[in-house]
């Protein structure tokens, strides 16, 4: 039996804007995705994670899609009969990287009960196959942090597959909470909405592009300067951004208004937008465990967890 792990993520500044060549700043959490693959008579899945209401099932064809893709890239064959299980630690909300974290787990444990010892560069690129299966025109920025784990900047390259991955140090892990909407998000359609309005309307969206880069850039310098404060003022102007774009909505704006509150430093979507999940910046246990009371008070899934996360 092969064995393998993907770990969850949270882009802390620059979703969306990342497919597009922008720079996005992305962090493993301390939570993953586990998989078991034997060989079998025919493809079963059994998808033991905690998930949000319905994700299981529309997630379903798309995940099927991606095993196939995985297995074409592996240069096997796309129906091979294999028994799959998946669970973990990481919960399959939306905007946790749990596709792409199921992904990476699949692709280790096939690559084990195979015997092919493939490298994580290669594991890397298969999961980013199947990847394309959730998202359609996936940044990559999922599945490296899946792969990686660590706090890193990530820089796709739009005109081939060798992006721009350097790693990142903080002093110590952070404090975060994931707030789940409860609301299972189809990531190929935002990403694809972005894309259609920013051709129709590149008055409108070219400087708000101009203006996320900016905003990641200036994030960047905070972390490492372990400005906390600025990296949340950040992360609230990175929130505005996407309302703008067109990707938040009224239970995740209610989220991160709901975190503020509460004295987290910064709070903003995360992910594909439209539902799944916001991530709000609580140093400390205290404000940490304010931010999670609320959550839970007002009846919302969520995760209390750390940023740049060693592995």
């Amino acid at each position: 039996m092969g064995k393998g792990s993907g770990y969850g993520k949270v882009i802390m500044l620059g979703e969306h804007f990342v497919v597009h060549g922008v720079p996005g700043v992305v962090s493993a959490i301390d939570a993953s995705t586990d998989a078991e693959v034997k060989k079998s008579t025919k493809l079963n899945i059994r998808d033991e994670r905690k998930t949000s209401k319905g994700y299981g099932e529309e997630k379903r064809l798309q995940q099927i899609e991606s095993i196939e893709r995985m297995l074409t890239a592996m240069q096997l064959e796309p129906n091979l009969p294999l028994d799959i299980w998946i669970g973990g630690s990481l919960p399959g909300f939306s905007g946790l990287g749990a596709s792409a974290a199921s992904s990476v787990a699949i692709a280790r444990a096939i690559s084990e009960e195979l015997g092919l010892n493939l490298p994580n560069e290669k594991i890397n690129a298969v999961a980013y196959e199947g990847e394309k299966a959730y998202a359609g025109n996936p940044s990559g920025i999922d599945n490296t942090a899946a792969t990686y784990g660590g706090l890193m900047w990530f820089k796709k390259n739009t005109t081939n597959n060798q992006d721009f991955v350097e790693k990142l140090y903080l002093k110590r892990p952070v404090e975060i909470v994931i707030g789940s909407t409860g609301k299972t998000a189809n990531t190929k359609l935002m990403v694809e909405g972005v894309a259609e309005r920013k051709k129709k309307n590149p008055q409108k969206y070219e400087p708000l592009f101009k203006q996320a880069e900016n905003l990641v850039v200036a994030g960047r310098k905070a972390l490492e300067d372990g400005d906390l404060k600025k990296v949340g003022a950040l992360m609230n102007e990175n929130h505005h951004i996407l309302q703008e774009l067109g990707v938040s909505s009224k239970e995740l704006d209610l989220l991160v208004d709901m975190a503020r509150k509460q004295g987290a430093f910064g709070a903003k979507l995360t992910g594909g937008g439209g539902g799944g999940c916001m991530v709000a910046l609580t140093p400390g246990k205290e404000v940490q465990g304010k931010v999670a009371s609320a959550f839970k008070t007002a009846g919302y899934e969520f995760l209390a967890t750390k940023i740049s996360v060693q592995f």
